[in-house]
């Protein structure tokens, strides 16, 4: 999407497109109502900053739509685009058989620590490097692994913006 075309179309448009980079409510209402930018870089900061706000709430109903790393997105919690976008992120991870049995191990472990699913900024990473990831992070305790996935997530969702804005 043109970032004109952001600033001008109707709010239902946008909204759709904000979830497609992250399903939460105060940060898609509140870029819309910051509208127009002035440019892609306005928008990417406006986003941002609004992610630093995200309440934990917020980021677990969130995960609740993402698919495990490694796992194929369902078709029915994603929209066309969040599929599009889960598929790319997760171009790098193999699906051998190996790989799959200790990403679905890692994930269960995970879960069953925390409560919900290991999310990482997949894009560019190889499999080897998210196990290894997952591995560290399932050393850490329930508050530092809560603001990681914040991290993640927003990392995430800025980089679906980034890449959904054209100037």
């Amino acid at each position: 999407m043109h970032l004109a075309d952001f600033n001008q179309e109707q709010s239902a448009q946008v909204t759709a497109f904000l979830q497609s980079c992250v399903n939460i409510e105060s940060w898609v209402a509140h870029i819309q109502q910051q509208r127009p930018f002035s440019s892609k870089q306005a928008l990417l900061s406006c986003a941002e900053q609004q992610a630093k706000t995200w309440q934990w709430a917020e980021i677990e109903s969130a995960l609740s739509k993402h698919p495990r790393i490694g796992e194929k997105p369902s078709t029915t919690h994603l929209s066309a685009q969040e599929q599009q976008h889960s598929n790319a992120e997760q171009a790098n991870i193999s699906q051998d058989q190996r790989t799959q049995a200790a990403l679905l191990a890692g994930n269960i472990a995970y879960e069953e620590k925390f409560g919900f699913i290991f999310l990482i900024k997949a894009a560019g990473l190889s499999s080897e490097q998210v196990l290894e990831q997952l591995n560290i992070r399932l050393t850490h305790d329930t508050q530092i692994e809560q603001e990681i996935v914040k991290q993640q997530l927003a990392l995430i969702a800025l980089r679906r913006l980034d890449q959904g804005i054209n100037t």
